[in-house]
């Protein structure tokens, strides 16, 4: 149930990019892998580290993958602007 808590999160949070200039790697949809994998993963280490069963929930679950979900998402936006400041060489 925990996961569920940690994904619908990601998703609440990635919701609010449409606030954000669309610079995330991989566009809007990047942007959401991002929010998503983040939360999960910060998620699970929050879990894990207080030695709590994956059907406990409360609303410290839902606390737990919101620093993963901005530092996905943050993560993603880095990446797309760098993406975007290196130059193209040109083919031929």
């Amino acid at each position: 149930m925990s996961a569920v808590v940690w994904l619908t999160m990601g998703v609440a949070l990635w919701h609010f990019t449409v606030f954000v200039p669309d610079k995330f790697r991989g566009g809007i949809v990047g942007a959401f892998l991002g929010a998503v994998a983040g939360a999960m993963a910060s998620g699970a280490i929050a879990q894990l580290l207080l030695d709590r069963g994956m059907g406990e929930t409360d609303l410290a679950t839902a606390l737990f993958a919101v620093p993963g979900a901005l530092a996905g998402m943050g993560v993603m936006y880095l990446i797309g602007m760098r993406d975007e400041e290196e130059p193209v060489a040109a083919a031929g």
